[in-house]
């Protein structure tokens, strides 16, 4: 494959390299060779070890954990590959940290989402490419063009294939992700609930109240991100306890920090199903209620397009 306008090169950083080569064959391309490692005083250093002078090339990198260090992957190897003259450089963030920074939560606070943003603008991104952005605005934190790709299709499809969507009912684990969760109940046709939770601090949360009636369905909450998996649980006793038959989560974004993969495979939630967009730990491979569906498929399709100069939205319509 080749760019309208010059070849297509892929640079992995380290965040996950099982996705990169999975996006990378699925395009039939192989990665660029690049060195991206430590010094001993864990200072990062990049080389590209191919020729990439007017070259569409396109970086495989989320922000995940560590989220600093590999932020500043991405900067570095931008930065050597704008000195290597690069023709154009996409960034491809599938899971952009800092994201739930996106607004001041009080007096004196930052909005990192935005930091992290024009980090990457300056450093001489030309666009940028993501997946399901934990709110639509910080699109307009980048000063490029961005592509705020969708994992709702893979997962819909995943759903109609696995359940009777007779007796199925959506639910959104907290107020703020009703606009998300309806989109998904819309495509599949189901009911839609309601979780009304008070969280008393970061990282822990309180069920509160169940809105709707999910007696005798089965229940699939919906979010974009979990991490410590409090929320999950609680909302699927809650559930339960007010007489769904199972509870399932599609999540797009598996950070499942701490003991979160342990949390939920001893919870009543029958199945937790993530992206790759973050690569999975040890713990989270090994938990018995957790799956993984692979975006590299998409990414590849809009990487594909993105270099024909050819439409991105209606990978969606």
């Amino acid at each position: 494959m080749s760019a309208k306008n010059g070849s297509i090169k892929l640079v992995a950083g380290n965040s996950n390299p099982v996705l990169a080569e999975e996006i990378a064959q699925g395009l039939g391309l192989p990665l660029t060779k690049a060195v991206v490692r430590r010094f001993a005083d864990m200072e990062i250093f990049v080389e590209i070890h191919e020729n990439v002078r007017g070259s569409d090339v396109y970086i495989i990198q989320s922000t995940s954990f560590p989220a600093n260090d590999h932020l500043m992957e991405l900067l570095i190897i931008t930065d050597a590959l704008r000195r290597a003259s690069a023709r154009r450089i996409t960034a491809v963030i599938p899971y952009f940290g800092y994201a739930r920074q996106d607004r001041k939560v009080g007096s004196r606070a930052p909005i990192s989402a935005n930091q992290g943003a024009q980090m990457i603008t300056h450093a001489g991104v030309d666009r940028v490419m993501t997946l399901d952005l934990h709110a639509g605005q910080i699109q307009g934190f980048f000063d490029i063009p961005t592509d705020n790709l969708y994992a709702s299709p893979l997962m819909v499809r995943d759903i109609k294939e696995r359940f009777d969507l007779t007796n199925l009912m959506v639910v959104s684990p907290d107020v703020g992700g009703v606009v998300r969760a309806r989109g998904r109940s819309k495509r599949i046709n189901a009911p839609l609930a309601i979780i009304d939770k008070r969280r008393e601090r970061a990282g822990e949360s309180e069920v509160m109240n169940v809105i709707g009636d999910t007696a005798g369905y089965t229940c699939i909450l919906i979010d974009d991100i979990v991490d410590s998996g409090g929320t999950l649980v609680n909302a699927a006793d809650a559930l339960l306890a007010n007489g769904a038959k199972d509870v399932y989560a599609y999540i797009t974004h598996g950070v499942l920090s701490g003991g979160a993969a342990a949390r939920i495979a001893g919870s009543r939630l029958k199945e937790l199903v993530i992206t790759d967009s973050i690569l999975p730990t040890d713990a989270v491979s090994k938990a018995p209620n957790i799956r993984t569906l692979s975006i590299a498929g998409l990414i590849g399709e809009a990487i594909g397009r993105t270099a024909a100069e050819e439409s991105v939205s209606s990978l969606f319509d």
